[in-house]
Parts: structure tokens; C-alpha cells; sequence
């Protein structure tokens, strides 16, 4: 085997996916925010670039990134929960303009199921996202921008609430109070869920769709980190009692019919 992927963004998810890859034989590249982090990883036998990407454009080495690829993986992170103001639109069309003057083909876009609003309620691949957030508007504009290029075919993966390793997302709820949306179903996935499923895609050539990447368990927000709070020892939280209300809950249909994929991990 002599793929060569790219992963744009070795970081939480990016560096165990670049491990793994190794392990199956491919020739994996990426790209990090710093020259201290690119050294460290080619010390451990990577080809890592610093990288940048901003509004203002790219800063680095994204020519030797893109160079001689066959697929490459995005999981830049769009930084838009912090309120900073930012335009990852541009960002990403920064990016893509780059991509579209190198020989890359294949193309596997992270995005998330916030482009999803909570009114749209159930929804699948085929329900067409109507999000209501800036984040989610942002997200879902990168996803169109990449999925109608013909310079190359894409493949977007709409991860639910990333968990594993030290990512406990019940350790920033604990002990807080009167919190919202209790009977608002979990939309969550283990890290290395993630990573088969984008092994998978890699592996069954599945480009040019949409995989909605969440875990078919959907218990209810509240009952799911009280009991996750009381296993890892931390004051449970508390949700307020509210009206029933519609909440979104993702579901795939595309992972078991084109990947034939089932989740290995719980949530």
C-alpha cells in the first residue's frame, strides 16, 4: 500500500487518527499551529507542518501539506463556541482555494450535527440541516462550499459530542444547578468511534456523501450525566424542571448502509 493522507489539524482527534493510519500502512502528513509541535511529532516519526489558517489567509508550510496526496482529512476547529467573532467561512475558503491548485481528489470534511437546529427534531442524512446558530450557519456554509466544488469529491462527517480519554464533557456540568434542556436527548461519540469511522470511509471509498457520526444511544441530557457524574465520583448536576419541548435527536442512516458500520464503543 503507498496512500499518502493528509490530516489538516493533528490535535485531540487528529493525532490517535494519525497513529492508527500508520499502523494500517499508510503514509500519513499533517499539520499543527506551531514549529515546537510539528518537531515534536516528526521526532515520532510524522511529517508535521506548521500551518495557519486564518481570515487573513494561510501562514506555513501548506504547499509541502498538499503536496502528493491522495486523500486529505480537515478537522480544523472552526473556534466559534468562544464568541471571538471568527470567520471560519473564510477561513476555510482560504483553505480551499489552496486545495483546488494541488492534485488532491478526495476529500473528508469534519463538521458537526450543530448544523442541525433543535426544531428540526429527528433527523437523518436525508433531512437538510436548518440551523438557526451562527456557529451552525458557518459550519453548514463550509460544508456547501466543499461539497459543490468539482475540483474535487468530498465526503462530510457530522460528529455528535466528542468524549474519550480526558474528555469527559460531564466534568464541566458537575455540581452546577438548575441547568436547561434535561429531557433534550445526548447526541454523543467515543473518540475512537470516530476514528474507525473515518477509516472506514478511507478504506470502502466512500466519497462524495454525508455520514451523520453519533451514537445510537440518545438517553435523556439529565438521566445521562446524573448517572455519569455519580460513576466518576463528582457531584451530579441538576436540571431544571421544564415543558416538554422538541429536541434534536441525529441519527445515521448512512453509516450502516454504505459503511456497514456499528459502533463499538459506548457512550
Amino acid at each position: 500500500m503507498n496512500k499518502t493522507v493528509a490530516i489538516a489539524g493533528l490535535g485531540w482527534l487528529g493525532q490517535p487518527l494519525a497513529y492508527h493510519l500508520a499502523t494500517l500502512g499508510y503514509i500519513v502528513k499533517g499539520s499543527v499551529t506551531s514549529v515546537e509541535k510539528a518537531t515534536l511529532l516528526q521526532k515520532n516519526g510524522f511529517e508535521a507542518y506548521r500551518v495557519e489558517f486564518s481570515e487573513m489567509g494561510i501562514d506555513g508550510e501548506i504547499n509541502a501539506l498538499l503536496d502528493n496526496l491522495e486523500y486529505l482529512i480537515i478537522m480544523i476547529p472552526p473556534g466559534l463556541r468562544k464568541n471571538t467573532g471568527a470567520d471560519y467561512v473564510l477561513k476555510m475558503t482560504h483553505f480551499l482555494e489552496a486545495i483546488k491548485k494541488a492534485s488532491v481528489t478526495k476529500i473528508i470534511l469534519v463538521s458537526s450535527t450543530s448544523v442541525y437546529d433543535d426544531a428540526q427534531g429527528k433527523v437523518t442524512e436525508k433531512d437538510t440541516p436548518a440551523p438557526n446558530t451562527i456557529a451552525g450557519k458557518q459550519l453548514r456554509q463550509v460544508e456547501q462550499l466543499f461539497s459543490n466544488s468539482d475540483a474535487f469529491q468530498t465526503t462530510i462527517v457530522r460528529f455528535g459530542g466528542l468524549l474519550g480519554g480526558s474528555r469527559q464533557p460531564v466534568k464541566y456540568l458537575a455540581g452546577r444547578k438548575d441547568l436547561a434542556d434535561g429531557n433534550a436527548p445526548v447526541n454523543l461519540i467515543d473518540r475512537k468511534d470516530c476514528i474507525n469511522i473515518l477509516v472506514a470511509v478511507l478504506k470502502k471509498d466512500a466519497f462524495g456523501t454525508i455520514f451523520n457520526a453519533v451514537n445510537p444511544s440518545h438517553p435523556k441530557k439529565a438521566d445521562y450525566y446524573i448517572e455519569k457524574a455519580k460513576a466518576l465520583g463528582l457531584d451530579p448536576p441538576t436540571f431544571a424542571v421544564t415543558s416538554e419541548e422538541e429536541f434534536k435527536q441525529v441519527d445515521s442512516e448512512n453509516l450502516p448502509a454504505i459503511l456497514n458500520y456499528t459502533f463499538q464503543y459506548s457512550i
